[in-house]
This record gives structure tokens, C-alpha cells and sequence, in this order.
């Protein structure tokens, strides 16, 4: 298959684009670049630089004859959410819409959608939380994937399109940018790398399901057959809280400085770890990387760079 992929040149996306093309597949990649680095992108992946709002991506996509789209292009923070919900919605929302409708023009056959397990749940009811948990976002972020969500379903109905939506939970891994609340294993080793304690917000008490990018890159493969117009939790079904996580860095890194206490906050759910059967069952996925493993594939990452 000839697979886009949108934020191809991010933490998330790249991975995912290095198994499509490890599967046998022709990857295309896409990436404004505002946080995408193009060093993660592999040799063999051809490579536009282009904002998912750009109306030439159905260029794109016609001239590379597009079969499916996996798409992870997204403002990924969530107080950045809070503080400016327009620009959040601009590029979560209009960019979907503008991303689902250069995938009509040029014919595409199937679009693989990246939401947030994390958010689009709200503070959920019961844990672990399950696909048919009714939406509750209660940060924009959140709001504007749940939308996303919806309007894939909209035109996959109105255009006789597939979709898979994965609502992935708290994703890590090589690659991963440490900057923003998603990428606190990435935070935490380069802080200790520095020498330095990190921030731990809120009493480290915040419970979240930790997956490895290569998990999740293979969920996107899966996803590529099966799993037709429905939609799955992406995650391990582990809850760990921030505290555990931190031990598991400082176990890899043989650091033994306890953590900055810092205040809670504002848009962070207390606690969120996803029920996976479903992904199981029906995408024949499960999770294969342990966390602490995770955590020691992503430290010789950060060391490698330097």
C-alpha cells in the first residue's frame, strides 16, 4: 500500500512510519516541522514539508496515489490547550477536516486516526476504562480530538471511506521530545542527564498507562486490515503513577536524587489507564515492551544523541 503519514517527522509518527515501511509498504511523510526533527526520518521515506492545513496536501496525496492515511499531526498539549483553545482547534479540528477532505479528492481508501485515550474519556468513571465509555473531555485538547473523532466518522459515512480511530494512552519511546506533559520519560531522563532533579507535579500521584512507541507503531500496522470503522484503547492496561515512574527511571539511570515537588496542574486527570480487550481481540494487537525495558530503550536513545 502507498501510506501517508501526517506528523511523520514527530516522535509518534516517525516510528509508525518506520514500521509501514519495515511491513513491506511505501511511506510518504508530511510535517510542518514545528516539532518534528528530520533526522527521525528514515531513509526511503519520501518527505514533504507541509502543514496539514496547507489545501495542497490533496496534491500530495493524488500525486503519490495515497491508499491510506495514518494520521498523527496534532497539537499534542494539553495546557497549551487550556491557554489557547483557537490555535488548539485550528490545527486539531480544521486541520482534520482540511486532512479528510484532500483524502476524498484524491481518493483515498482509508484513514487511520490517532486520538487521545487520555483525554477524550474525561475522568473516567471506572477504571480501566473501556471504548464504550460515553465522550467527557474536559480540556480543549480533549474536546477537539473527540470532534476529530467524530468527523472522521462523518466522512468515512458520507464517502464511503474506512477508518480505525486508535486513542492512544500515554505514549513513550526513542524519539520522544522532552517537552510538554506527553513526554515525561523524556523529560526525566534528560534532566537526569543533566544532573538535575526533575519536577514532579502534584504529589506524583497522577495514575497513567505508560506505552511503548513500538507497540503503538504496531497497533498503526494492524489497524492497516483490521479493525474497520471502530475504534480501540491503544495502551497496556498497567496503571502507574508518576512516582513509579520516576523509581523506574532512576532504577535505569542509577539515579538516586529524589524529585522537585511541584503544584498540580490545571487540566491534568487524576488517574486514566485503558481497557485494551477490544485491540486485542479484534486487531489481534497487544502490548510486548515492559516499562522498564521501554524506559532503557529510550535512555540509550538520549545517549546516543550526545
Amino acid at each position: 500500500m502507498n501510506i501517508l503519514v501526517t506528523g511523520g517527522a514527530g516522535f509518534i509518527g516517525s516510528n509508525v512510519a518506520d514500521a509501514f515501511k519495515k511491513a513491506g509498504h511505501k511511506v510518504v511523510s508530511v510535517d510542518n516541522m514545528f516539532a518534528g526533527n528530520m533526522r527521525n526520518v528514515s531513509k526511503g521515506i519520501k518527505f514533504y514539508k507541509m502543514d496539514i492545513r496547507d489545501k495542497k496536501l490533496a496534491d500530495v496525496m493524488k500525486k503519490e496515489k495515497i491508499d491510506a492515511i495514518s494520521h498523527h499531526a496534532a497539537q499534542i498539549s494539553v495546557p497549551d490547550s487550556v491557554k489557547n483553545p483557537a490555535f488548539d482547534a485550528d490545527i486539531n479540528v480544521m486541520g482534520v477536516i482540511n486532512m479528510l477532505e484532500s483524502a476524498v479528492k484524491a481518493g483515498v481508501k482509508k484513514i487511520i486516526f490517532v486520538s487521545s485515550g487520555g483525554t477524550v474519556y474525561g475522568t473516567p468513571a471506572k477504571l480501566p476504562v473501556s471504548e464504550t465509555h460515553p465522550y467527557a473531555a474536559e480540556s480543549p485538547y480533549g474536546i477537539s480530538k473527540v470532534a476529530g473523532e467524530l468527523y472522521v466518522k462523518f466522512f468515512a459515512a458520507q464517502h464511503k471511506m474506512k477508518y480505525t480511530i486508535v486513542r492512544y494512552s500515554n505514549v513513550y519511546g526513542p524519539r520522544q521530545v522532552p517537552h510538554g506533559e506527553a513526554g515525561v520519560v523524556a523529560i526525566f531522563i534528560k534532566k537526569m542527564m543533566s544532573g538535575s532533579a526533575p519536577v514532579i507535579f502534584g504529589g506524583g500521584k497522577c495514575i497513567r498507562d505508560y506505552v511503548y512507541v513500538g507497540d503503538v507503531a504496531a497497533a498503526n500496522v494492524a489497524a492497516l486490515k483490521k479493525g474497520d470503522n471502530d475504534e480501540f484503547n491503544i495502551g497496556t492496561g498497567i496503571p502507574t503513577d508518576v512516582n513509579g515512574l520516576y523509581r523506574a527511571v532512576q532504577k535505569v539511570m542509577n539515579f538516586n536524587t529524589p524529585a522537585v515537588p511541584g503544584p498540580f496542574r490545571e487540566g491534568d486527570i487524576l488517574a486514566n489507564v485503558l481497557d485494551i480487550k477490544k485491540a486485542k481481540k479484534v486487531l489481534g494487537w497487544s502490548p510486548k515492551v515492559k516499562l522498564i525495558d521501554g524506559v532503557a530503550n529510550t535512555y540509550e536513545y538520549f545517549k546516543s544523541l550526545k
